[in-house]
């Protein structure tokens, strides 16, 4: 009996331990399958490797940077020709295609939290939603970053870009002046909307990475609601030294004929840079490569 019973006690004893090992292991993998994002609204339960996001928003350009899968993406993203190739095979959806978004079979649903039917969202699909401008232009990344499991990749792309602005800054600033001031503005029918320092457009670079001056009156009107529209006829008393001049194509542009238009002392001088309006908008991490490579060429004359 001895014999067979001491073989019999070590067999049993590795059994038991293969089945902890293979149970401890199950664990890890279901852990690893999902990570718990602190959203503005309290933990949500995401995809540690979320291959298939509906982006409801403005943060299209974030998640491409980080190299993941949008499937769905808001109207105004998908108009953004920097991001045509990239959504190729995403689907324009809002937050009201309920039944579309079903279809896409989202694994992550991201947005801004005033959109309609969030609950509805949810249901559908871990859904994460952020206050538009409660995160600075980087804060915003790194936390979409830590949404989609790439924090560490986004922390550092924002450390390096704010490097590459502020010595861009510093080289602008020695060439136009120190004091040299610039303003941006946006056509829209018949009238020009002046942006303050976190609306997109270039402004978070131009104004805070790079700390070139806005024109006061600027500053006045746009800097606390962000932006600020103004008639054609005074135009002429927000523009500094430079314009960064926001061009919507399908909206009127005749204005850009007109001589009052072209007597403004920073026209006149050939001071004003267009953009494509469409390409201009975001302040996500694909944006701000764009603008930050604009302004190089447009203030110092590189390409």
């Amino acid at each position: 009996m001895k014999k067979w019973i001491f073989p019999m006690l070590i067999l049993l004893t590795l059994i038991l331990a293969a089945c902890s090992s293979n149970a401890e292991t199950g664990s890890e993998d279901e852990t690893d399958d999902t990570i718990t994002y602190e959203s503005e609204t309290g933990p949500v339960e995401v995809p540690a490797n979320p291959e298939r996001v509906v982006v409801l928003s403005s943060y299209a350009g974030d998640l491409i940077k980080l190299g993941v899968n949008v499937v769905g993406v808001d109207s105004w993203s998908a108009m953004n020709p920097n991001f045509e190739e990239h959504l190729e095979q995403a689907e324009v959806v809002s937050n009201q295609d309920l039944e579309k978004i079903i279809e896409l079979e989202p694994d992550l649903i991201i947005g801004l939290n005033n959109i309609e039917n969030a609950d509805k969202l949810k249901e559908i699909a871990p859904t994460v939603l952020f206050t538009y401008g409660k995160n600075d232009y980087l804060e915003q990344h790194i936390e979409i970053g830590k949404v989609v499991n790439k924090e560490e990749e986004a922390r550092e792309w924002a450390e390096d870009f704010k490097e590459r602005a502020a010595a861009l800054g510093e080289d602008i600033k020695a060439k136009i002046g120190e004091d040299s001031t610039v303003t941006v503005i946006e056509n829209f029918e018949k009238q020009f909307y002046l942006f303050g320092d976190n609306w997109g457009r270039g402004t978070e670079i131009l104004y805070q990475a790079m700390d070139l001056k806005m024109p006061e009156a600027v500053a006045e009107v746009a800097m606390e609601p962000g932006y600020f529209a103004i008639s054609q006829e005074v135009l002429g008393d927000y523009v500094g030294d430079y314009v960064i001049l926001s061009l919507t194509n399908d909206q009127d542009t005749s204005f850009l004929e007109a001589d009052w238009y072209n007597n403004i002392d920073a026209v006149e001088k050939g001071n004003v840079f267009q953009a494509d309006a469409k390409a201009f908008y975001f302040n996500d991490a694909l944006s701000l490569e764009y603008q930050l490579d604009f302004f190089e060429e447009k203030f110092l004359g590189t390409e």
